[in-house]
Order: C-alpha cells, then sequence, then structure tokens
C-alpha cells in the first residue's frame, strides 16, 4: 500500500506511517496512492481523483472538508475523513489573539513604534470586559471560543442552526439576533452552499455600529468587497481573517482597507497541533488497515 503525504505535514510522520506501507511525499506517485493526506492546498477534484484509480481513502489534516469533492468521491466508493478533533485549541488560541489585537490596537501601535512615531494619545483600547461576543456557529472551535470568552468575563451569545441548548453561551433562535447585540462576532462555519457569502452587505447591516468581526472559518463565508466599505464606513471598527479565497489570496480588496490585521491560514499550524493531527491519521489508517484483513 502507497500513503501519499501531499501537503506539509509533522516530519515524524512519515516514519510512524510506515509499518501501515510505503510512504511518499513525491505527488507523481498519486496514481498509485491508495491513500492520500492532504491539508488546505491541495484540491481534490473529480480530475485529481480520476487520476488516482487505486485511491481508497482521502486523509484531511484539519477541519474543512471544502477541497474534496466528497460527492464524486463517495460516488467513487473512497473514504473521506479529517482530524477534526485535534485542531481545536490551536484555531481557537489564535481566533483569540486577533480579538484581543483588534481591541487593543496592537499592529498599529507596534508599527507606530518602529517607525518612531509615541502614539500614546491617538490609540484608541477597549477592554474584552462586559462586551458581548457573538459566536456563527458551535462546532468544537465555536464552544471553545465561548469558553474562553467567559473567563474574560464576557457575555456570550451564539447561534448554530441545530444547537439549541450549550452550557456556555445564550443560544439565539436567528443569527440576525446575535449580530444586533454584539460588540466582536467571530465566524466558525463550515463552507456550504448555506453558508458561502453568509456576511454581506445585508447581514452586516444588521452588525451594531463599531463591531468588530474575526474570521477563523473559512474565506468565502465573507464578500470581501462588503466588508471593505463597513471598515470604510465605520460600520465595523475591525476586521481579522486567517482565511482567504485562496492560498496565498490572489489580489484582495481587503488589502487596502482600513483597522484590518491578517494571518496566513496558520489557525491549525501549531507544533502541537501537527503532533496531534499526525496520531489522529495514525489511528485512522490503523482503523482502516484493519478493516481489510
Amino acid at each position: 500500500m502507497l500513503i501519499l503525504i501531499s501537503d506539509a505535514f509533522h516530519s515524524s510522520l512519515p516514519e510512524i506511517l510506515s509499518k501501515y506501507g510505503e510512504v511518499t511525499n513525491d505527488k507523481s506517485h498519486l496514481a498509485e496512492a491508495e491513500i492520500v493526506l492532504v491539508r488546505s492546498k491541495t484540491k481534490v477534484t473529480k480530475e485529481y481523483i480520476d487520476r488516482a484509480p487505486k485511491l481508497k481513502m482521502v486523509l484531511r489534516g484539519g477541519v474543512g472538508l471544502d477541497n474534496i469533492d466528497q460527492a464524486y468521491a463517495k460516488e467513487k466508493g473512497i473514504i473521506v475523513s479529517n482530524t477534526a478533533e485535534a485542531s481545536t485549541t490551536a484555531v481557537t488560541e489564535l481566533t483569540f489573539a486577533l480579538m484581543l489585537a483588534l481591541a487593543n490596537d496592537i499592529p498599529r501601535a507596534d508599527q507606530s513604534m518602529r517607525e518612531g512615531k509615541w502614539l500614546k494619545k491617538e490609540l484608541k483600547r477597549i477592554e474584552l470586559y462586559d462586551k458581548t461576543l457573538g459566536i456563527l456557529g458551535l462546532g468544537r472551535i465555536g464552544l471553545a471560543m465561548a469558553c474562553r470568552a467567559r473567563t474574560f468575563q464576557m457575555r456570550v451569545l451564539g447561534w448554530h442552526p441545530d444547537v439549541n441548548f450549550t452550557d456556555f453561551a445564550e443560544i439565539r433562535p436567528t443569527m440576525k439576533e446575535v449580530l444586533n447585540e454584539s460588540d466582536f462576532v467571530s465566524l466558525h462555519m463550515p463552507l456550504l452552499n448555506d453558508t458561502r457569502g453568509i456576511i454581506n452587505k445585508q447581514t452586516l447591516a444588521e452588525f451594531k455600529d463599531g463591531a468588530y468581526l474575526i474570521n477563523s472559518g473559512r474565506g468565502e463565508l465573507c464578500i470581501e468587497e462588503d466588508i471593505v466599505e463597513a471598515l470604510k464606513s465605520g460600520k465595523l471598527s475591525g476586521f481579522a481573517t486567517d482565511v482567504w479565497y485562496s492560498d496565498p489570496p490572489a489580489d484582495s480588496p481587503l488589502f487596502d482597507a482600513p483597522n484590518t490585521i491578517f494571518t496566513p491560514h496558520v489557525g491549525a499550524a501549531t507544533k502541537e497541533n501537527m503532533l496531534r493531527i499526525g496520531v489522529v491519521i495514525e489511528r485512522i489508517i490503523g482503523e482502516y488497515v484493519a478493516t481489510k484483513k
């Protein structure tokens, strides 16, 4: 059995998986691979799958599966899985760091000091204490954000299509109600037909004036041009994102918008998480191999 590691994983993974078969990172061997490991860079399209006649399993190191044609994989009898339980801490900590950086205007403070400026009066900070955080999407990461926000004594609201109760947030029946009441909004939804472009001119109008938005879900949850307009008008006080329409982004209008913080899709990229991802991958492959015996 050939296992193809198509994207960047922890350097220990090839040796760990070698007990199950040959392991390679040479993408020219796709046609021989029975298992392919991907993160967000590799796009497992219909064409990609058709070039892999021996493919039986695609494992995504991370949460989202929007870079995999799941319907076609199912049609071809290919197992698709992810390592969702591994990435919660890494993504949550980055998201919270972005929220803190927005509230404290840290990027502008840092840059001004490097430029020899002393903006003690110009920099405007706000506290997270007693503010309302609205979380859209209450999966593992959304709930982990809620837990951390409560330690900062924030009020936490949540909306999720099929979550009616949790101990960690006040559930609102509609997204509109969350947006109306929140000082900070954090996106933790998968990219689906129903969520693509869910933050747009119409939904931005429902935000509190001067709210902050953080996106560590998927770039295409937001209409970038509408975010820019909201930032320039002051409807949004700030926007931070770790996710983009493409990795890297081609030519985003966000780069010319005020009060923004950008990171290069590093939410899951901690040393600890890459090791956790390897543990989950080994377990999944081990279970798969066991079913073949």
